[in-house]
Formats: C-alpha cells, structure tokens, sequence
C-alpha cells in the first residue's frame, strides 16, 4: 500500500525547524547588540538590507550557525512535530531544501534525528556560495521536482518556491512567516495537506 500513499515534500529550514528565529536570536543579535529589529520586522529572505549587513556577511553568519551546535540543538516547529504524530503515516514524506553544499550533511543530520520515523530522503539544491565550484543540475526547487516527477505536495516558506513547484505541476502549500506575510497560523495551513 505505501505507493498509493501521495508524496509531500519539507522544506527544512523555516518549515520544520524556526532556523531564521534561532539564527537571528542566538548568533546575530548576540553579535550585533546595538540591532533594533525584532524577528517579527524580518520582512524580507535574505534579510541583509534589513539588518544593514551585506548579503555576503548575513550568509556567513547563517552559514556559521547551521555548523555549530546550535543548528543541532533546534527543536521541530511543535506544530508541524504535532502534524506528524497524527497524520505523516498517511503520506510518503521527503526532505527538499534549498542550502549550501557545506551545511548539507548537518541538515540531514538534524532531519533524520527529528524526523526519520517519517522522512525517508533527502534532497537538496545548493545554495550558492562565493568561490564554489559545483554541477547545478537544478536551478530551484521547481527544476528538482519536474525531475523527479514522484511529489504530489511542496510545503516551503519562500513564495518563489511555492510559484516553482506549482509550475512543475506540484501543489504548493505555504507555511505562514514574517518575510511570506501570509496570515494564517502554522496549524492552518497543515490542515490544507489533509484535503489532498
């Protein structure tokens, strides 16, 4: 029975985890004390212009963070970990997340560990990063899913991801964040994947 079974695909960070809240509250605002902006200002992904940090620096600190202890002691969004135990043997589940190629095998880590009972695989299209050299096979999300051709439902954060797979024919489902200004709670939207 479990081919019968509709395919979701998670996006990991800002989906199953709150990385940008953990990120800005535990690493950039311990750096950067004199930072007036609150998680709920961060209007915009990537935020850099918002915290009058270049592109390059935000990265780097995102990127330092998903190394460090800290990416591995994030706990799941309780309500997703909650959609979880009540409804994810209903569905096949796979991870597809957009991140550098060096923090791939810490995301991995942290969603296996929290979500493996679940998630299966786990996919990834890289970020890109200065002075790396690496085949881009898919330039988003909507490219690896055309690709794989096996995922019914995309749950993201990012609006132009959202736009991706629905152009790849994959139905799209947003989970509410200040920089998506969609205004509806996290268990909402969850219950839209139990109507398809």
């Amino acid at each position: 029975m479990p081919f019968a079974l509709k395919t979701i695909a998670w996006d990991v960070d800002d989906v199953l985890n709150d990385l940008m809240q953990s990120w800005f509250e535990q690493k950039w605002l311990t750096e950067h004390p004199e930072c007036a902006v609150h998680y709920k200002d961060i209007t915009e992904n990537p935020p850099a212009g918002l915290l009058n940090s270049s592109l390059e620096s935000y990265l780097r600190s995102l990127d330092e963070f998903r190394l460090s202890s800290m990416y591995q002691q994030m706990s799941p969004v309780k309500e997703v970990m909650s959609w979880f135990v009540k409804n994810g043997s209903t569905f096949r589940h796979v991870a597809l997340t957009a991140v550098p190629l060096i923090a791939a095998p810490a995301s991995a880590q942290w969603v296996l560990k929290h979500f493996g009972q679940w998630i299966r695989t786990f996919h990834f299209v890289p970020s890109k990063r200065d002075g790396e050299t690496i085949p881009q096979y898919d330039s988003d999300k909507g490219d690896f899913l055309k690709w794989i051709k096996k995922v019914d439902v995309l749950v993201d954060d990012s609006i132009a991801n959202i736009q991706a797979a629905e152009s790849a024919g994959v139905k799209g489902i947003m989970i509410p964040r200040p920089w998506n200004k969609r205004e509806t709670s996290i268990v909402e939207a969850l219950r839209e994947l139990e109507n398809i």
